[in-house]
């Protein structure tokens, strides 16, 4: 188990700190009139935030 958190560890982190920051996006700017897709939500902000932040700090992994 923690050699799969250890491979995986920049992955892992992107996807908390992208779900930090999309939540946070959701909370501070997001969408006033709920007509935004994804703002509008924070689930889906944050789950969009997990998936962004996953995919480019994935992308510095070996």
């Amino acid at each position: 188990m923690w050699a799969l958190l250890l491979k995986y560890k920049l992955t892992l982190l992107g996807v908390l700190l992208g779900g930090i920051g999309g939540f946070a996006y959701y909370k501070f700017i997001g969408c006033a009139s709920g007509t935004c897709p994804i703002t509008s939500n924070p689930y889906i902000s944050t789950l969009y935030g997990m998936i962004v932040g996953a995919l480019l700090l994935n992308s510095f992994e070996k």
